[in-house]
């Protein structure tokens, strides 16, 4: 547990904030959001920087809730899905690539609703006087990433779009901010990152886009669950409750994305122009699980079998529960 926590930046409890005296308001909030009789009830859930527990207080919609909520940053999805894995947190926020990943190497996980946003800013970063410019200029060069990540699936699918292979580039695994790190004191050539980092190396630290996600990438980042914690039925009651506050959230900031920038300079640390810029951008929107979720995690899980990351074929139809609904997609 040591070991897993070692990336937590922050717990807080949210416990029950009064509701707004207006009877129509509550009789509102009580059609969309269903969390009576769970006071006995703490979530714990897994964030990643700038990302769920931002948007939601920036928006105020955890006012209301009356279950815990205990809160634990990571700085990437694999920590996150490591967690999952033994149990530390309840729900955790990672990409589509290293949620099949993990659950390929002995994971029991299962994704239950799926943010979609514009991939753009998962991408391939260079320093502004780096040599360069294009994809086929990768040819030789090393690229640090997370390994089965989405900025290494962005990397391998970028490099056979330009007709290279895999064997064209090197890889060199390693989180985040030690990526960047690498880049800066020229032991690496490329970071394949993603969003707020992508926007806090642009606008801070000068750095340029090679190639972006745009057509490599789906968009999807799931909020996945235990198996334990989908079988305790108070707790997915809760569950429930959390993604509407989420789908309700991710709708105010695509609306309010600029003094959102401010709320989460405040909240992460990250400044205010690239955490505004990172927002702006995304377009984000959470579903329900769907067809095309599982159809496309199944050829994502199919490319990382052909490029070797999975050692054999997985079907990722029984990775999903569909049962939680969001209001716009409802099923």
């Amino acid at each position: 547990m040591k070991k897993i926590l070692i990336g937590v930046l922050t717990t807080v409890s949210l416990g029950m904030v009064g509701c707004s005296s207006s009877s129509e308001e509550n009789k509102a909030q009580k059609e969309t959001h269903h969390t009576q009789n769970l006071k006995g009830v703490e979530l714990k859930v897994g964030d990643q920087k700038g990302n769920m527990r931002a948007q939601l207080e920036a928006s105020k919609l955890l006012d209301g809730i009356d279950y815990k909520i205990s809160w634990y940053e990571f700085p990437a999805a694999a920590p996150v899905a490591e967690a999952l894995n033994v149990n530390a947190i309840d729900i955790g926020y990672l990409g589509d690539a290293p949620f099949i990943f993990a659950n390929a190497n002995g994971g029991h996980t299962r994704a239950i609703a799926v943010n979609r946003y514009d991939p753009y800013a998962v991408a391939l970063l260079v320093p502004k006087n780096s040599p360069i410019k294009t994809i086929q200029d990768l040819k030789g060069k090393t690229v640090t990433a997370n390994k089965g990540s989405i900025g290494q699936l962005v990397t391998l699918r970028a490099l056979e779009r330009a007709g290279l292979n895999a064997e064209d580039i090197q890889f060199k695994f390693l989180p985040p901010s030690d990526g960047k790190l690498a880049v800066v004191n020229g032991s690496v050539d490329v970071w394949a990152v993603w969003d707020p980092y992508t926007a806090y190396a642009e606008v801070i630290d000068g750095f340029r886009i090679v190639e972006n996600g745009r057509g490599l990438y789906s968009g999807f980042t799931f909020l996945a669950a235990t198996e334990k914690a989908l079988q305790d039925q108070q707790k997915r009651i809760a569950i429930q409750d959390f993604i509407y506050r989420l789908e309700e959230s991710q709708e105010w900031v695509n609306q309010n994305y600029e003094s959102f920038g401010k709320d989460l300079a405040r909240i992460t640390g990250i400044p205010e122009e690239p955490s505004t810029l990172a927002f702006k951008r995304k377009n984000a929107k959470w579903t329900a699980i769907t067809d095309d979720v599982i159809s496309t995690s199944q050829e994502t899980a199919d490319f990382y079998q052909k490029h070797q990351l999975l050692n054999k074929k997985v079907d990722v139809s029984g990775l999903f529960d569909r049962e939680f609904k969001t209001k716009k997609t409802g099923n």
